[in-house]
């Protein structure tokens, strides 16, 4: 019993869930910045967006399994189904669950931002909520998931980049701000760039698998010279965004919110050297450690100006 718990809490991936809060919690503190705040939009935001991101873990488990891509061959943890300890009975049945708690959630949180929302954008919200749900299934289950097509790092970037930052912004009643989109992309791209180290250790299990991810078609060199460009250009917008606030403000608190980036230089200089690809692993924690940090320090300092 104590092994099949621990096995769902592992396939749960519960390290996952700081990198995809991040956008909430710049999205929320913009939009108190810029005149609004809810608590009951930020909670229900936050709980909607856990429940995709579990929701996503749990179908990417699935879903591999079903393919035969979770083998022995596979450098990464062992996944739940692939342990033996869960059936994929009943990882369908976890995915059904979670599903419905997660239109739940998001039904709630856009009944609570109804009265801020035109009837257009209560609409948008609605599509976007089933968007989100198709888009974390088919991640890798069914025979077009677009994971095994290389499609994956555009809906990371547009799913935990712009539709995390800029949708929970406009919840709160805000009109579009230009400035919201440089948060965005950060984010975003620094998203896509965890996917890329997952898809780097993968890679030779994954192409022997038939998934054609970016990885797989730019070869283990390039593939390296791709992240870097994710790294850099969030790394350059970041600190374009808090300087701009420095200048808006005449305050130099803003600088706070780019110091954990300091530590993307052993990052990048420990992704030159891998030669080993279990090696990426926790490369993948210090990456969505840094962006989830460097998302709370820029939303503290939003706050306290």
């Amino acid at each position: 019993m104590v092994g099949i718990t621990k096995t769902w809490i592992g396939a749960l991936r519960l390290r996952t869930l700081p990198l995809s809060l991040s956008g909430i919690i710049v999205g929320s503190a913009m939009a108190h910045y810029y005149g609004s705040w809810n608590f009951q939009v930020f909670i229900l935001a936050i709980s909607t967006t856990i429940l995709f991101q579990i929701l996503s873990n749990l179908a990417n488990d699935l879903g591999d399994s079903q393919k035969g891509t979770d083998n022995d061959q596979r450098v990464g943890p062992t996944r739940a189904i692939q342990s033996g300890l869960i059936s994929q009975r009943s990882m369908k049945n976890a995915v059904v669950f979670v599903t419905v708690l997660a239109l739940a959630s998001a039904f709630g949180l856009i009944y609570i931002s109804s009265d801020l929302l035109s009837d257009s954008l209560i609409w948008i919200y609605l599509v976007l909520t089933g968007l989100s749900i198709v888009a974390a299934i088919l991640y890798t289950v069914g025979k077009s998931a677009y994971g095994y097509y290389g499609l994956g790092d555009i809906m990371v970037f547009l799913f935990f980049g712009c539709l995390s930052v800029l949708g929970v912004f406009m919840l709160y009643g805000m009109q579009f701000e230009i400035i919201t989109i440089m948060p965005a992309f950060t984010i975003g791209l620094w998203s896509v760039a965890v996917l890329n180290l997952n898809n780097m250790r993968d890679m030779v299990n994954d192409k022997a698998s038939s998934k054609r991810t970016i990885v797989v078609q730019l070869g283990s060199t390039r593939a390296k010279y791709y992240h870097f460009s994710l790294i850099l250009a969030g790394l350059s917008i970041w600190i374009t965004l808090n300087g701009f606030y420095v200048y808006l403000n005449d305050n130099w608190i803003f600088i706070i919110g780019v110091i954990p980036t300091l530590f993307l230089y052993p990052h990048l200089k420990k992704v030159i050297e891998v030669d080993d690809p279990i090696m990426y692993d926790p490369e993948l924690k210090r990456v969505a450690l840094i962006t989830f940090s460097s998302a709370i320090l820029f939303a503290i300092t939003l706050f306290l100006v």
